[in-house]
Protein backbone atom coordinates (compact mmCIF):
# COMPACT_ATOMS: atom_id res chain seq x y z
CA UNK A 1 0.00 0.00 0.00
CA UNK A 2 1.71 2.96 -1.00
CA UNK A 3 0.96 6.91 -0.36
CA UNK A 4 0.59 9.72 -2.64
CA UNK A 5 3.98 10.67 -1.32
CA UNK A 6 5.50 7.06 -1.87
CA UNK A 7 5.76 6.08 1.45
CA UNK A 8 5.12 2.50 2.26
CA UNK A 9 2.44 3.13 4.93
CA UNK A 10 1.85 -0.88 5.43
CA UNK A 11 5.08 -1.68 5.84
CA UNK A 12 6.28 1.03 8.03
CA UNK A 13 7.35 -0.30 11.63
CA UNK A 14 5.16 1.42 14.18
CA UNK A 15 7.47 3.18 17.25
CA UNK A 16 5.92 2.23 21.08
CA UNK A 17 7.99 4.80 23.38
CA UNK A 18 9.66 1.75 24.23
CA UNK A 19 11.41 1.94 21.08
CA UNK A 20 12.74 5.29 21.10
CA UNK A 21 15.98 6.41 23.09
CA UNK A 22 17.87 9.58 23.62
CA UNK A 23 19.98 10.24 20.12
CA UNK A 24 17.73 8.58 18.01
CA UNK A 25 17.64 10.07 14.14
CA UNK A 26 14.85 9.48 12.00
CA UNK A 27 15.05 10.27 8.30
CA UNK A 28 11.76 11.20 6.19
CA UNK A 29 11.00 10.60 2.76
CA UNK A 30 11.21 13.43 0.48
CA UNK A 31 7.93 15.35 -0.56
CA UNK A 32 7.59 17.92 -3.61
CA UNK A 33 6.01 21.07 -2.65
CA UNK A 34 3.75 22.16 -5.49
CA UNK A 35 2.66 25.59 -6.54
CA UNK A 36 -0.69 24.55 -6.85
CA UNK A 37 -0.73 23.08 -3.22
CA UNK A 38 1.14 26.21 -2.17
CA UNK A 39 -1.42 28.41 -3.03
CA UNK A 40 -4.55 26.71 -2.04
CA UNK A 41 -3.11 26.21 1.85
CA UNK A 42 -3.06 30.11 1.60
CA UNK A 43 -6.11 30.61 0.36
CA UNK A 44 -7.59 28.63 3.40
CA UNK A 45 -4.96 29.77 6.24
CA UNK A 46 -2.72 32.53 5.66
CA UNK A 47 -4.17 34.70 2.38
CA UNK A 48 -1.06 36.98 2.19
CA UNK A 49 -0.32 38.17 -1.59
CA UNK A 50 3.03 36.76 -1.29
CA UNK A 51 1.39 33.23 -0.61
CA UNK A 52 -1.29 34.11 -3.57
CA UNK A 53 -0.30 35.23 -6.61
CA UNK A 54 3.38 34.71 -8.25
CA UNK A 55 2.87 38.16 -10.22
CA UNK A 56 2.20 40.46 -7.08
CA UNK A 57 4.74 38.31 -5.17
CA UNK A 58 7.29 39.38 -7.11
CA UNK A 59 6.97 42.33 -6.00
CA UNK A 60 7.92 41.98 -2.09
CA UNK A 61 11.15 41.05 -0.09
CA UNK A 62 11.10 37.50 -1.30
CA UNK A 63 10.86 37.94 -4.80
CA UNK A 64 8.51 35.21 -5.58
CA UNK A 65 5.64 32.88 -4.61
CA UNK A 66 6.43 31.63 -1.15
CA UNK A 67 4.80 28.82 1.28
CA UNK A 68 3.32 30.06 4.33
CA UNK A 69 5.47 28.91 7.03
CA UNK A 70 2.27 27.11 8.74
CA UNK A 71 1.76 25.50 5.17
CA UNK A 72 5.74 24.24 6.13
CA UNK A 73 4.45 23.15 9.53
CA UNK A 74 2.17 21.20 8.60
CA UNK A 75 4.22 19.53 5.58
CA UNK A 76 6.90 18.81 8.59
CA UNK A 77 4.15 17.21 11.09
CA UNK A 78 3.05 14.82 7.83
CA UNK A 79 6.47 13.60 7.86
CA UNK A 80 7.43 13.53 10.76
CA UNK A 81 4.10 11.53 11.45
CA UNK A 82 5.05 9.47 8.19
CA UNK A 83 8.07 8.29 9.49
CA UNK A 84 8.04 7.79 12.79
CA UNK A 85 4.01 5.68 12.46
CA UNK A 86 3.71 6.41 16.66
CA UNK A 87 1.77 3.09 17.37
CA UNK A 88 -1.98 4.61 18.48
CA UNK A 89 -0.70 8.17 17.46
CA UNK A 90 1.48 10.73 20.01
CA UNK A 91 -0.13 13.82 21.15
CA UNK A 92 1.14 16.73 20.89
CA UNK A 93 2.18 18.51 24.40
CA UNK A 94 3.31 21.90 22.75
CA UNK A 95 5.85 23.66 20.93
CA UNK A 96 8.69 25.92 22.55
CA UNK A 97 10.60 26.74 19.23
CA UNK A 98 9.69 26.99 15.91
CA UNK A 99 11.62 28.78 13.33
CA UNK A 100 11.57 29.39 9.31
CA UNK A 101 15.20 30.66 8.38
CA UNK A 102 14.45 30.17 4.59
CA UNK A 103 11.33 29.80 2.63
CA UNK A 104 9.69 27.34 0.83
CA UNK A 105 9.42 28.02 -2.51
CA UNK A 106 7.46 25.79 -5.11
CA UNK A 107 9.18 22.94 -6.47
CA UNK A 108 11.03 22.98 -3.81
CA UNK A 109 11.57 18.98 -2.18
CA UNK A 110 11.28 18.83 2.06
CA UNK A 111 12.93 16.25 4.35
CA UNK A 112 12.63 16.22 7.79
CA UNK A 113 15.17 14.87 9.91
CA UNK A 114 13.65 14.45 13.59
CA UNK A 115 16.13 13.56 16.70
CA UNK A 116 14.98 12.33 20.05
CA UNK A 117 16.63 14.77 22.19
CA UNK A 118 15.03 13.32 25.57
CA UNK A 119 12.45 10.38 26.70
CA UNK A 120 10.84 9.70 29.84
CA UNK A 121 8.25 6.83 31.30
CA UNK A 122 5.24 9.54 32.30
CA UNK A 123 5.31 9.53 36.09
CA UNK A 124 1.01 9.94 35.95
CA UNK A 125 0.39 7.94 33.47
CA UNK A 126 2.23 4.06 33.19
CA UNK A 127 1.05 3.37 29.80
CA UNK A 128 2.86 6.45 28.35
CA UNK A 129 6.43 8.03 27.78
CA UNK A 130 7.36 11.81 27.07
CA UNK A 131 9.53 12.46 24.75
CA UNK A 132 10.95 15.55 23.25
CA UNK A 133 12.20 15.99 19.64
CA UNK A 134 13.36 18.35 17.36
CA UNK A 135 12.85 18.24 13.82
CA UNK A 136 15.14 20.24 10.82
CA UNK A 137 13.22 20.03 7.72
CA UNK A 138 15.55 21.07 4.79
CA UNK A 139 14.66 21.87 0.96
CA UNK A 140 16.86 19.81 -1.88
CA UNK A 141 19.73 21.98 -1.86
CA UNK A 142 20.26 21.23 1.81
CA UNK A 143 19.24 25.29 3.26
CA UNK A 144 17.12 24.57 6.73
CA UNK A 145 13.27 25.71 5.88
CA UNK A 146 12.42 25.10 9.43
CA UNK A 147 13.32 23.96 12.61
CA UNK A 148 11.30 22.77 15.78
CA UNK A 149 11.23 21.34 19.79
CA UNK A 150 8.59 20.00 20.81
CA UNK A 151 7.40 17.44 23.37
CA UNK A 152 4.77 14.66 22.73
CA UNK A 153 2.77 11.69 24.91
CA UNK A 154 3.56 8.18 23.58
CA UNK A 155 2.23 5.09 23.89
CA UNK A 156 4.14 2.15 25.64
CA UNK A 157 4.25 -1.53 24.66
CA UNK A 158 1.20 -3.25 26.73
CA UNK A 159 3.09 -5.21 29.63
Amino acid sequence: MAHECGVALAAMKEHYFDDLKMGDRFQSEPLNVTEKQLIEFAHKFDPQMFHLSRKRAERTIFKGLVASGWHTAAITMRLFVQTLNFAEGAIGLGVDELRWPNVVRPGDVLTVETEIVDARPSRSRPGLGIIRLRNVTTNQRGQIVQTMLASAMVPRRKQ
